[in-house]
């Protein structure tokens, strides 16, 4: 998946997957896109083809006509103030790239367990697989906090 603003998927043309969304979290998934011939897409499910897809997604020059519809990769969309509005993993991954300087949109994925391959990894395994990569672990709380700290309880630059 890959947060976006939603503007911006209103520019190039990414609906609502469904009228009535009942999404228990209420994650505001788009129809799915691929990135088209013309950019190289072949059948859109490589991590090749994958990765390309995000990066159009995430270039500020693709325009709708540069994806196919459906695709492989689910375009959500984030709620204006990000994580200050929804504490949701795609407006955190908006609010990251946003941070960080990049395009607001980030991809969002999870790891599986290695203890248990059927599941996702919780945080005491993630604690651990940071640790073991020289990652960084932060939270969606951390970033709710960092926002308030620099920009105000509103999300407006102090």
């Amino acid at each position: 998946c890959i947060g976006m603003e939603g503007k911006r998927m209103d520019e190039l043309k990414l609906p609502a997957m469904v009228i009535n969304n009942e999404d228990p979290k209420g994650t505001a998934f788009s129809v799915t896109v691929d990135g088209s011939k013309e950019r190289g897409i072949t059948t859109g499910i490589s991590a090749k083809d994958r990765a390309t897809t995000v990066q159009l997604l995430a270039n500020p020059e693709a325009t709708s006509i540069d994806f196919a519809r459906p695709g492989h990769i689910f375009p959500l969309r984030a709620r204006a103030g990000g994580v200050l509005t929804r504490d949701g993993h795609t407006e955190a991954a908006v609010d990251m790239s946003r941070l960080a300087g990049f395009s607001p949109c980030g991809v969002l994925c999870e790891i599986v367990s290695e203890e248990n391959p059927t599941e996702m990894a919780r945080l005491p395994e993630l604690i651990r697989f940071c640790e073991r990569h020289g990652m960084v672990l932060t939270s969606i709380v951390d970033l709710q906090q960092y926002r308030r700290d620099t920009e105000g309880e509103d999300g407006s630059v102090q």
